[in-house]
């Protein structure tokens, strides 16, 4: 081969230029993986193809396998760690859990956390105004039940309202706040988990099969009261709840009260004889008259002792407290009710079996009377109410008739929201 860097003008002009080489057959041969080169011992520029020798076959090959296998043993061993390290971190999060569920302290989780506790969401329980219930578990003995909030409800206060409330409560007849999760705009509230709903399915009388008893009616009655009384009383501050009903009693596997949804509840001193609120708030039926109208006297705790024996009535009557339907306004009022019933000396309810059963029913009924009176003065006070449920039920008095006046004027639950709100015109007052 010769390297030219120029050809000389004449030539083109008085020669002509013939330039040829020969091909190279190495072409197809290095695509079928042989060595292209120079034949030996040949005086003639030629190529010419040979097969590779196992050795470099051999080399090649193992080159390729041995980089495929470096890079799934390290896939692996990275697999192995990342798996070691959520294990870890699992194992570390659930000893941190136990360790607050026996120190009775709630716990924040992420939106993650929530969504592997719930199974992605899978088992719904329930769905209220605020939010929607589902059910959890930690370990096959711990199960918890989630309330996811509505983000579109509110500003947050009722989540404060409920994580503030019930990080402070640890009494028997109050459901456990196991943890919460403000993660962004989603939140959640994760309890205990209570295997047999409400006391609001065990209390019509439409189900025959599912009336308890009217000694653990009794029992539950008594269970309520104790939880309220503790709220009042038993801690730092005085909670009021300002939404007792039987949807917010919850009942575990033995049919024990809890009173859950703290949503609405508020905070005082214990020597604090009456609180402001710029709204009525509770659920139509139980909310106290106070609560509609300053006219009745001041909100307070006994505002709480209303919405009890409103609860304790409908225990009693194995009927709602309140249908705000056009076709039930001229019905009589439901306390009412139950008050002729007494007066008359008549059976309460149609499960009464024997006068042991009546005893109950009475006694249930009287103290609800008492709790419900118009003027919160005249109402009992929490622990009045346990020691009247503990005593002897012949040995109580009936209260004051609280239908015989007509001035103020009574509220009718029965009437539709709007009738309601033309009778009473709330008073309000800043915070």
């Amino acid at each position: 081969m010769y390297s030219v860097s120029s050809v000389p003008f004449y030539i083109w002009r008085s020669h002509s230029l013939q330039l040829t080489w020969s091909g190279s057959e190495c072409g197809g041969g290095e695509v079928k993986g042989k060595n292209c080169r120079f034949e030996e011992n040949s005086t003639d520029v030629r190529t010419e193809c040979k097969d590779k020798g196992i050795l470099t076959k051999i080399v090649i090959t193992g080159s390729s396998l041995g980089s495929f296998l470096l890079i799934l043993v390290v896939y692996a061993l990275y697999r192995v760690y990342r798996y070691d390290k959520i294990e870890k971190e699992n194992q570390a999060r659930i000893e941190m859990f136990l360790e607050d569920y026996r120190a009775l302290k709630p716990t924040r989780y992420s939106y993650n956390d929530v969504k592997r506790i719930t199974n992605q969401f899978t088992e719904k329980l329930g769905q209220g105004a605020y939010g929607t219930v589902f059910k959890g578990k930690f370990s096959n003995e711990i199960h918890v039940a989630v309330k996811i909030l509505n983000s579109s409800k509110g500003n947050g206060e009722e989540f404060i309202n409920e994580v503030g409330t019930m990080g402070r409560i640890h009494h028997v007849n109050v459901v456990r706040l196991v943890g919460f999760c403000a993660d962004g705009f989603r939140r959640a509230l994760v309890y205990e988990f209570l295997p047999n709903d409400s006391l609001e399915k065990f209390i019509s009388s439409v189900d025959s099969n599912r009336f308890l008893g009217w000694e653990k009616l009794q029992d539950i009655g008594l269970g309520i009261a104790k939880g309220i009384e503790y709220l009042h009383q038993g801690c730092d501050q005085r909670i009021l709840h300002f939404d007792i009903k039987p949807h917010n009693i919850l009942l575990d596997q033995n049919f024990n009260p809890k009173i859950s949804d703290f949503g609405l509840a508020k905070l005082c001193a214990k020597d604090q004889s009456a609180v402001s609120m710029t709204t009525a708030r509770g659920t139509m039926g139980y909310i106290a008259p106070e609560v509609f109208s300053r006219n009745f006297g001041s909100v307070s705790y006994k505002s709480d002792v209303y919405s009890f024996g409103i609860l304790l009535l409908e225990m009693v009557g194995g009927r709602k407290n309140v249908d705000v339907t056009m076709e039930n306004t001229s019905q009589i009022y439901f306390p009412e009710w139950i008050y002729n019933l007494l007066e008359e000396k008549e059976d309460l309810r149609v499960y009464v079996e024997d006068n042991e059963d009546a005893t109950i029913a009475k006694k249930l009924a009287i103290v609800g009377l008492w709790c419900i009176q118009w003027h919160p003065v005249d109402r009992p006070s929490m622990k009045v109410v346990v020691q009247m449920l503990e005593g002897e039920g012949d040995k109580l008095t009936m209260p004051p008739n609280p239908f015989a006046s007509t001035n103020p004027t009574r509220i009718n639950v029965s009437m539709p929201a709007r009738r309601l709100n033309q009778e009473l015109e709330a008073i309000l007052e800043s915070e």
